[in-house]
C-alpha cells in the first residue's frame, strides 16, 4: 500500500514538473503596452514639453506615487544620452533609470528604461506624436521588453496591459491637462 501512494506522490510530482516545464516554454517572453491621447495643441508644442523628462514629474504617474523619491539627472534634459536616475522606497515606483537613446523632433523620442529594484529588467519606451487635425496632436506613449525563462511565466498571470497601462493612461491624462491650461 506505501508502494502504491509513494508512487503515485511520485508520478504527481512528475506531472507538476512537466507542466512548469510546458508552461515556461509555452508562454510568451516578449510583452508591449502603448496608450495614446489627443492634445488640444500643436505637435510642435506638445513634443517641446514632453521631450523633457524632467517635466515627467509633473504629470508622469510615478512621481505622483513617491513626491519624496530620490532623483539624480545627467546630460541635457531632452537629447540623446540625457538619464534620470529615481530611487524609492515605494515597491511600485523602486530604483532604476531612464536614458533618452534618440529623439526625432517633432516626431519621437526613444529611451531605455533599466529597473534595478524591485527587480532588474530593460525595456524600451517610446513617446511617438502625430498631427490629428487643427491644432491636436495624437500621443502614443508604450513600452516593450522581454522577460527571460523561466521568469515568463509571469506573463500567463499578470497582464502587462492591464499592470502598467493604467500608469500609461493617467500619465497620459496628467500631460493633457497641464498642456491643455498653458
Amino acid at each position: 500500500m506505501l508502494k502504491k501512494i509513494l508512487a503515485a506522490v511520485g508520478l504527481l510530482i512528475g506531472l507538476l514538473m512537466v507542466a512548469v516545464v510546458a508552461a515556461v516554454l509555452l508562454a510568451p517572453t516578449d510583452f508591449a503596452v502603448e496608450r495614446e491621447i489627443v492634445v488640444n495643441k500643436p505637435r510642435a508644442e506638445v513634443f517641446e514639453y514632453a521631450k523633457n523628462l524632467r517635466n515627467q514629474n509633473a504629470w508622469g504617474p510615478w512621481f505622483k506615487k513617491d513626491p519624496a523619491m530620490k532623483q539624480d539627472f545627467s546630460g541635457t534634459d531632452g537629447t540623446a544620452g540625457f538619464t534620470s536616475k529615481w530611487e524609492s522606497k515605494n515597491p511600485e515606483v523602486g530604483k532604476g533609470e531612464q536614458e533618452i537613446k534618440r529623439v526625432t523632433p517633432n516626431e519621437r523620442i526613444d529611451s531605455e528604461l533599466r529597473f534595478i529594484e524591485p527587480f532588474t529588467s530593460t525595456a524600451n519606451a517610446q513617446m511617438t506624436f502625430e498631427d490629428a487635425g487643427g491644432n491636436q496632436t495624437k500621443v502614443k506613449w508604450g513600452f516593450s521588453g522581454s522577460m527571460p525563462r523561466p521568469m515568463n511565466v509571469f506573463l500567463l498571470v499578470v497582464d502587462m496591459n492591464d499592470a502598467v497601462g493604467k500608469d500609461f493612461q493617467d500619465g497620459l491624462n496628467g500631460l493633457k491637462s497641464i498642456l491643455e491650461k498653458s
